[in-house]
């Protein structure tokens, strides 16, 4: 639901000619522009490994707390071509992925 929601709000945006910065990869794969955070589908990979650690009778008081060690940029550039925005080519060398 969270990110149906999300997906209106970037397509709204994007019909506004605004461009859409977020923190999860699912906006700049569908119709946002840039996305800049841990990749969700990462972060969930480890959240089932603490579900299971806990399942088979770890005391989640003796968990180790994780924080992402990637921060992924995504850059749309499909997006970018259609709000007329120009990324700059240092930009782009830094991106994770570009969505062409």
């Amino acid at each position: 639901m969270l990110s149906d929601l999300g997906h209106r709000i970037t397509e709204l945006a994007l019909a506004n000619g605004l461009p859409t910065f977020t923190n999860n990869e699912w906006s700049a794969e569908t119709s946002g522009l840039i996305s800049y955070g841990a990749s969700v589908r990462k972060v969930l990979y480890r959240m089932g490994y603490y579900v299971k650690k806990i399942l088979d009778g770890a005391n989640p008081g003796d968990l180790p707390v994780e924080q992402p060690t990637k921060i992924e940029l995504i850059i749309n550039l499909k997006t970018a071509k259609t709000l007329g925005i120009e990324i700059s080519p240092t930009l782009l060398i830094r991106a994770d992925r570009v969505i062409e």
